[in-house]
This record gives structure tokens, sequence and C-alpha cells, in this order.
């Protein structure tokens, strides 16, 4: 097996997660099999249980793993489905280290750090390396191993002592070395400054490993002069040092790193030149050659709940992406905070619930997105309401399908006390519910996760369309709440149709309102399989639907086109 190290220094953030799947689009694209694997240092077992603020989204896996949200770029970029164990955390690390001391592995031996901690995480990288993630059989060619944080973090000092002691066991030949650094400009001056990244390289070769290649992020590209400077003081030779600069996609990046031969510096350090063929990123440059290209845009309502950080909801805007450049469009995402609806935001800040109704009644379509807790329901619901007295085409993912139902009831029904029983416990109308299986004393993977069956209960639907009028569909899950299956008969007497339902033929999975031109409600996350070129299809439909193409798009389907 060989290895690509990606490690990040001066200030976090910099796209240590973008380098590392673009450096994986290029090797595949030589021809070789790429997997990756990415160490967050934190002591959580896993992401299941951080604030979307802290981190971002979390990313679910085919196989339940809540994970980090780089693991999504991974499986965009590289098209390859991961596991739980491609994320290695602290907490992680330390679970397996205790479970062995408690059964008696160790022999009596005093458990340290070194060499106990250490040769964990070595054995668990080299297992992970080695399981097939493209479908195929048998291990990658090269595993692109991504280390979160900033070198000098004192929680990844275990992390680096192992992969300097794996970088010796495996040998120069099987082992690469990519840095991220910043190049930052200082205003005044204007010049660019090479000083925090000498700095950051010299604490990374006093803790045992030297880079092989340098990957700077700045602005705007890198002056000659810079290259030399840092090759003189970082040790790396000038055509081994990458700029990557500001472009307008991110798309860009995989052919940035080939312009520059990256894949060249790579194969020649891991022996690899005379396996490997020349890059071929044909689709990629087309794909970011359109994207820049495209001058129509579709306005997009997307109302949340942690709208603060973009990346809260990272997988649905890239999933907005690729089911906007497949109908030839730009996404316009308007962000509405959902709390900024509600009757009380009026009163307290009149001029930000104007601005926010505004944005919300200027967008073409309406998505509502997953989320937790009682914060921003009301003007969710608002939002679902909206949509669907004034035929705007509404997407409601996993908290969003809820909430049509909440609104329905309410709006529809008369029942003005329904509610979920995660936001009242004690509602007389309790029309979405706490799962039987669930958990409620612990938190972590203890929700419906992972990838499920979901089985159509008439083809005569537009969900049933727009997947190819399949029998059953597998997506990803993340809840602990569902819809109340005795309310059901009475949605469906209000207009609602449940259109998909799980292969117990109980829980509520897909519904739809026939009379409205898209409003879809489902219970997964159908932004987690999203795809460069292969969109999301419920994405596609909402898009298309927001630009008056749904019906000529399915019509054309039916006849074979």
């Amino acid at each position: 097996m060989k290895y690509v190290l990606v490690t990040g220094g001066v200030v976090s953030g910099l796209g240590k997660g973008v380098t590392a799947s673009s450096i994986g689009v290029v090797l595949k694209a030589c021809g070789l099999r790429v997997t990756s694997i990415k160490i967050d240092p934190y002591l959580n077992t896993d992401a299941g249980t951080m604030s979307p603020f802290e981190h971002g989204e979390v990313f679910v896996l085919d196989d339940g793993g809540e994970v980090d949200l780089d693991l999504g770029n991974y499986e965009r970029f590289l098209d390859v489905t991961l596991t739980r164990d491609n994320n290695i955390t602290t907490g992680k690390i330390y679970q397996s280290v205790l479970e062995k001391e408690r059964r008696g592995d160790y022999l009596g031996k005093t458990v340290q750090v070194v060499p106990h901690i250490t040769d964990a995480i070595k054995n668990w990288i080299e297992l992970v390396a080695v399981i097939p993630v493209d479908g195929k059989e048998g291990p990658a060619d090269v595993c692109v191993i991504e280390l979160g944080g900033t070198v000098g973090d004192i929680e990844s000092m275990p992390f680096i002592e192992a992969l300097r002691q794996l970088s010796f066991s495996v040998g120069r030949d099987n082992f690469c070395l990519v840095h991220v650094s910043l190049i930052p400009v200082l205003g005044v001056v204007g010049e660019q400054k090479t000083k925090p990244t000498q700095h950051s390289v010299r604490e990374l070769r006093a803790l045992g490993l030297t880079p092989d290649l340098l990957a700077c992020r700045s602005a705007q590209p890198l002056l000659d002069t810079t290259k030399e400077k840092l090759s003189q003081f970082c040790h790396v030779p000038a055509g081994n040092i990458l700029n990557i600069h500001d472009v307008p996609n991110i798309w860009h990046v995989p052919l940035l790193l080939r312009n520059q031969n990256a894949h060249f510096a790579i194969l020649k350090q891991l022996n690899l030149l005379n396996v490997a063929a020349p890059p071929d990123l044909q689709e990629w440059t087309k794909r970011a050659e359109t994207y820049d290209s495209l001058t129509n845009s579709v306005r997009i309502a997307l109302v949340g709940k942690y709208v603060g950080l973009t990346d809260s909801y990272l997988s649905v805007v890239k999933a907005l992406l690729h089911a906007c450049i497949a109908c030839s469009m730009k996404p316009s995402i308007d962000w509405i905070a959902a709390s900024d609806l509600e009757d009380e935001s009026a009163k307290l800040a009149p001029e930000v619930h104007a601005s926010a109704w505004e944005t919300l009644r200027n967008a073409k379509c309406v998505l509502v997105p997953g989320g937790f807790g009682d914060r921003g329901v009301r003007g969710m619901i608002l939002a679902a309401k909206y949509a669907r007295e004034n035929n705007i085409p509404y997407l409601g993912i996993c908290l969003g399908m809820q909430i049509s139902v909440l609104e329905i009831a309410r709006s529809v029904l008369g029942w003005e006390n329904a509610n979920s029983t995660e936001f009242d416990a004690e509602t007389p109308n309790p029309v979405v519910i706490f799962m039987p299986e669930g958990s409620r004393t612990h938190m972590g993977s203890t929700m419906r996760l992972g990838s499920r069956k979901t089985l159509f209960q008439t083809p005569d639907c537009i969900t049933s369309k727009l997947y190819r009028n399949s029998e059953y569909v597998d997506e990803r899950h993340r809840h602990r709440y569902e819809v109340n299956p005795e309310v059901v008969g009475a949605l469906e007497d209000a207009g609602l149709k449940i259109v998909g339902k799980d292969e117990s033929g109980k829980r509520m999975e897909i519904l739809e309102l026939p009379s409205h031109p898209f409003y879809v409600g489902v219970q997964f996350h159908p932004e987690f399989k999203s795809r460069p070129g292969r969109p999301s299809v419920l994405f596609l439909g909402l898009i298309l639907a927001a630009t008056g193409r749904l019906q000529g798009y399915l019509k054309n389907y039916q006849n074979g086109f």
C-alpha cells in the first residue's frame, strides 16, 4: 500500500479536505485506485453528537457512520463509498485500547501513549487502507490520509508520532507527505510572506516528518521569488511547491494540481511512474468550465436552523449545485433563518422579519433541510404553508418532511395543537413521534442511521418517476422521530399521499401533495448520495419544477428520451 499524508499548518480551515480530495482525483485520473482516511484528533468517538456550528454538518455513510464532512468531499470527488472506520478519532483509538486493557490483552503491561496508542493508530490505518471502497475487489493502490487540525496541536501529537513510525516502517517509496500551508499577504506591504510556512515546516520536521510537497494556499498565484524562498528554507524542491490559489469553484483544484505536475511529483515519490498513465481529466475540466460559463440562475430559499454557518448544510448545498448544473443553471441560495419568519420576530426585529419574508416570496422554490430541537420550527411551518398555498415547489428533508406533516395537520385538518413529541411531549395530537427502538438516555449512534430501503407504494407519483419507476430506493437516514402511523389515514384524507414506506410498511418515508406542482417530503437524506454529474433526483426535480421544466422532463423520460 502507498500512502499520501496531507497535513496542515499555520491556521485551520485552509482546505486540507479539498486538497486531499483533489490529490485523490488526480491520482485516480492516472488510472490508480484510491481510498481515503480522515483523522480527527478530537476526543469524541464520532461527529454524531457535535453541533453543526462547531464542525459543520454531520455526514452519514451507508453503514450508518456519523463522520466529519470531509468524508463527504472524498465520496463526491472520488465517487467512492466509505465506511465509518475511514474516520479515525482520538475517542475511537482510546476506546479500542482501553477495551483491550480491560480484557487483559496487554498481559499486565503498563499501557502508554507510546507504544500502545501509536500502535493502535498504525494498525487502524493499515487495516482500513486495504478495504475496497470503489465497488471492485482487492485493496486500492493509494490511500490518501488527511490529518485534521494544525501541526503543533497537543491533541494531534500521538497521530503525528504514529504517522512518523508508519512512514519509517513502510519505507520512503511508499510514503509521500503533502503539507498545506498559508502564504498571507499583508495589506500595507503587499508582499507574500513565507515565514509562517517556514515555522510550520520547522515544527513538522522537529516532530520527525519532512514534507515532500508543499501546497500553498493564497489569494493570488505565488511569485517565483516566493517559491525560491520556500524551497531554500523548507528543504522542498521548487518543482514540488504547489500553489493552490483562490479559484471560481473547487472543481478547478484538481486541474490546478494537474497543471503544476503534482501527480508527477507524487508518483515519483511513490515509485509509481511506471504504472500510472497521464491524468485524464477531460470530464472534470468540462464540469469546471461549464459551471464558469453559466449565466442564468435560480433562486432557492433554504429555510433552516443553522444558516449562520453554511457548512452546516454542505451536502445540501453541493446537491443543489449538482442539480442546477444538470439544468444549466447556477444556484442562487437565499439563506433564511427560520426564526426570522416567526411572528415573534416581527415584534423584536421587524426589519429582519420583513426582509426574511421578502426573500422567501422572491424565491422560485423552498427547501427545508434536517435539524434537531424546537428553535425555528414555527418559521419552518410558515415557510411550508406559504409554499403549499402558493404552488411554490417545496422539498422537505428529514425534519423538513415532518414540518410539512405538522403544517397540514394544523392548517388543513384543523388540529391546532398538532405537534411532534420532540417539541412537546404532552401534545394532544402527536403527529410525529419518537421511534420505539430509539434510546432516551444515550445520544451517540442511537438514531436510525445509514442506508435503508424505501419501497414505493405506487408508480403514479412524481418521486417514483424521478427514480425511474424503481420498486425501491436505497437512501441514507439520520433521525429518531417519525410520522405517527396512526394519523396517516387522516393526513391522506386531507390530500397528502404517503408514496414511500420502509420494508415493514409501517414507517413513512416519502410524502407528496398530488394537487401541487412539486410538494415532496422525504424522511431520508438524498443529499448524501448526490455526485457531480449524477445529481440526486429529488434535488433535480426541485430545480426542474422551479424552472417550469419538470413535466416536460418526466414526459420525455416516459417516451424513452
